[in-house]
């Protein structure tokens, strides 16, 4: 809905910022910061926020994609700005985007046909949508048409933010997020197993965040046997993701809360092929999915085949899916030590968040099992690492992998085309 949000608080019509460089990247702040809005809700699509800005660098109107199958960003925002200032403001104005602009027919319109129907001259792009069917199209298509395009503002963090997006796209599997919780001195549990609670309020409230904002939230036999999990969505407003759970030799109490709760609609319990389920038929009957993948060599579960199968046609959500199943995209991994260990050795872990408490656990159960490191400089190493206070706990965010390269060299070649 264009008219909720269209001038957000403390910032009114006639407000001024400052030109050039300095602008443009407070605009597209702006936009990555409107785009968050539509976190948990547009899945498979992007986040993208848009802002329109008039010649004296006042602020027009503003929107983004606030739910998949709705308008897109572009959209609400020229909408609002018609219905807030008249189609004349748009001639002589500055559109900003996170993401490159759709330039093929989906489920809305093209929105480079919107900016050029609207008349805006020029156009300050994040970053380019690496979709093939977008993929520079949308930009070389309104630069044909004389728009005046401008590439690769906060493009860094234009690329973080739709991290999942591009990692779909590219690889064709979920963004997958490992999230532990540990002592200061690397245990997720105490020697007896106990493991309630290692991190903070602040901390869980956060995780629950993560929760609403993702596909989906998986969890390893042993977590889910010790610790009798919901995965739910509970300090915080947002959606309920689906829950996964590995079960590997179909030894998991039949009572679990993953079964029995209101959710088991939302719930997928991945097994071996020839894996026999005990409470197979209950789960069932309460609208719950056995999804089925082939071993490694090892006898454990081939991982990477569950996140290819997850990223091609992606379970059905339960209640309010749009057009039945959709991929999943992103992933939210709360896992023991097994867990983490098989997802690090297969090199699937794309995002490492780690909480880590002021306590000391002394003999207990370490993060990570053997990871065959000899060397410190094999050790596993990560990019744009940050920390913050999250209550009484530290928060490191890595990931294993920059984007910022792979996105500067899209932007490259389409100001060159």
């Amino acid at each position: 809905m264009a008219a909720e949000g269209a001038i957000a608080p403390g910032l009114h019509r006639g407000s001024v910022t400052p030109r050039g460089d300095e602008a443009h990247e407070h605009w597209m702040q702006r936009c990555l910061d409107r785009a968050r809005r539509g976190a948990g809700s547009v899945s498979p699509n992007p986040l993208v926020g848009a802002v329109i800005v008039g010649p004296d660098g006042s602020l027009l109107a503003e929107g983004w994609h606030e739910t998949y199958g709705g308008p897109h960003a572009e959209a609400n925002a020229v909408r609002a700005a018609l219905d807030a200032h008249g189609a004349d403001a748009l001639r002589d104005a500055t559109l900003y985007v996170n993401l490159e602009p759709c330039s093929h027919h989906g489920k809305t319109p093209p929105c480079t046909d919107l900016v050029l129907e609207a008349g805006i001259p020029r156009l300050v792009v994040g970053t380019i949508d690496p979709f093939p069917a977008v993929k520079g199209r949308g930009i070389r298509r309104l630069r044909e048409h004389g728009v005046d395009v401008e590439l690769g503002v906060l493009e860094n963090e234009c690329a973080r933010l739709n991290e999942a997006f591009f990692h779909h796209v590219c690889t064709g599997r979920p963004l997958v997020t490992l999230k532990v919780a540990q002592t200061v001195d690397g245990r997720v549990a105490t020697a007896s197993g106990d493991s309630r609670w290692i991190s903070g309020k602040s901390s869980r409230t956060l995780v629950h965040r993560w929760r609403s904002e993702v596909d989906g939230v998986l969890v390893g036999a042993g977590t889910a046997e010790a610790d009798d999990p919901r995965l739910t969505v509970r300090h915080v407003k947002g959606r309920q993701p689906m829950r996964l759970v590995l079960d590997r030799h179909g030894r998991l109490p039949a009572d679990l809360r993953l079964f029995t709760d209101d959710h088991v609609a939302q719930t997928i319990v991945v097994t071996a092929t020839d894996t026999q389920l005990p409470y197979a038929g209950g789960f069932d009957e309460r609208g719950g999915r056995v999804l089925r993948v082939a071993e490694t060599e090892t006898g454990h579960l081939n991982l990477r085949e569950l996140l290819e199968t997850l990223g091609q046609d992606g379970p059905a959500r339960g209640n309010g899916a749009i057009d039945g199943p959709r991929p999943v995209q992103s992933l939210l991994v709360e896992a023991g030590p097994g867990l983490a260990t098989a997802l690090f050795q297969q090199d699937l872990v794309d995002r490492y968040f780690c909480f880590i408490a002021p306590k000391v656990s002394g003999r207990g159960m370490p993060t990570t099992g053997d990871l065959g490191t000899k060397e410190m400089r094999d050790a596993l190493t990560f990019d744009d690492v940050c920390w913050e206070a999250v209550g009484n706990d530290m928060l490191l965010r890595g990931y294993r992998r920059s984007v910022g390269s792979n996105r500067q060299s899209e932007n490259e070649r389409a100001d060159r085309d």
